[in-house]
């Protein structure tokens, strides 16, 4: 593949921009953060451990000393609903803008029987829920900003990844009824395929909701990466997947620098993001799942949505919220 389009050597200044990132203290995320602080930009890092994240704020700060970039921790975990409004309301006590959320953290192959806070699936919970729920309650401050920014400046990326491919037909199915679930595979390797699946038409489903007030969402693949993400993946599995094959952390923080700050037509608007920055199409059976039935998809993005909206709704409220 060809060297990332934007890096490290040419990363726009980012002086007065605003950045939120999940998982921004280790691996891919961390690896953005380097980019985007030696950039001077305002980088909220979320995440469960403050002792990860300060260790990571001293090693940015190391590295980048001329930069004149803010660092700071928000506290949240992903698999636990009830921390995300609390997160949510410490960042906007310090932020009226927001310019960019990068929903980069996830976890991936866990433990089987993991399930989140809530009693989902961990993936499920972690990868979509949770990103979900962030999105949501950002999203007046991403919209304020938006009003106020050049079109397509404002931003909310996704996790997606190449194990898409081994999702379920159209990404995810659903059990039938009046208040369709997305089945999890018992697989725990096609479960995380699902989840990156459903990030996929998340990205889509938000890009139809929000397009009109000039933010740009996008689902992101960063690559084939040797990343902390792997840690519950047994050495086996690695060699059979190709692990030796793997990419350093830093491009896939070019593939998400892209999504973030790459040139993106209003029209393509919802897309998949290949490494190491550039426009492409998931596994085709996935393509009508992103669209609505309206335009000629069949509406499984606006059903993941919907089920994330029933899913988290009691979780909502920023202004009473207490983790």
């Amino acid at each position: 593949m060809p060297e990332p389009e934007i890096s490290e050597k040419n990363t726009p200044d980012q002086t007065g921009r605003v950045h939120f990132v999940t998982g921004g203290y280790t691996g891919v995320g961390l690896a953005l953060c380097h980019m985007l602080y030696a950039a001077n930009a305002k980088i909220y890092i979320a995440g469960r451990s403050e002792a990860k994240a300060n260790k990571a704020i001293s090693e940015l700060r190391a590295a980048h000393p001329d930069s004149k970039g803010t660092l700071t921790f928000i506290s949240v975990d992903l698999s636990d609903l009830r921390t995300i409004a609390p997160a949510v309301k410490s960042f906007t006590d310090q932020e009226s803008d927001l310019h960019v959320l990068t929903n980069n953290a996830g976890v991936m192959v866990p433990p089987k029987g993991s399930v989140g806070a809530q009693g989902k699936e961990l993936q499920l919970q972690t990868n979509c829920l949770g990103p979900f729920l962030l999105t949501e309650l950002l999203l007046p401050t991403l919209k304020h900003t938006a009003a106020k920014s050049p079109k397509g400046t404002v931003r909310v990326t996704w996790a997606a990844s190449l194990t898409q491919l081994f999702s379920p037909p159209g990404g995810v199915t659903f059990t039938s009824g009046p208040d369709p679930e997305p089945v999890v595979p018992d697989v725990k390797h096609v479960a995380y395929a699902m989840s990156k699946a459903a990030n996929i038409l998340l990205a889509a489903a938000l890009a139809q909701r929000v397009s009109k007030d000039g933010i740009i969402s996008l689902s992101f693949n960063p690559g084939n990466l040797d990343s902390e993400l792997q840690r519950h993946v047994p050495m086996w599995q690695k060699l059979i997947t190709g692990w030796w094959l793997l990419f350093p952390v830093r491009y896939g923080g070019c593939t998400e620098l892209w999504a973030a700050l790459g040139d993106v037509p209003e029209e393509k608007n919802g897309s998949y993001v290949a490494p190491w920055g550039q426009l492409a199409t998931p596994r085709m059976d996935i393509v009508p799942s992103m669209r609505s039935k309206e335009d000629g998809g069949n509406g499984r993005a606006d059903e993941f949505w919907e089920w994330c909206e029933r899913t988290t709704a009691p979780f909502r409220d920023v202004s009473t919220s207490s983790s």
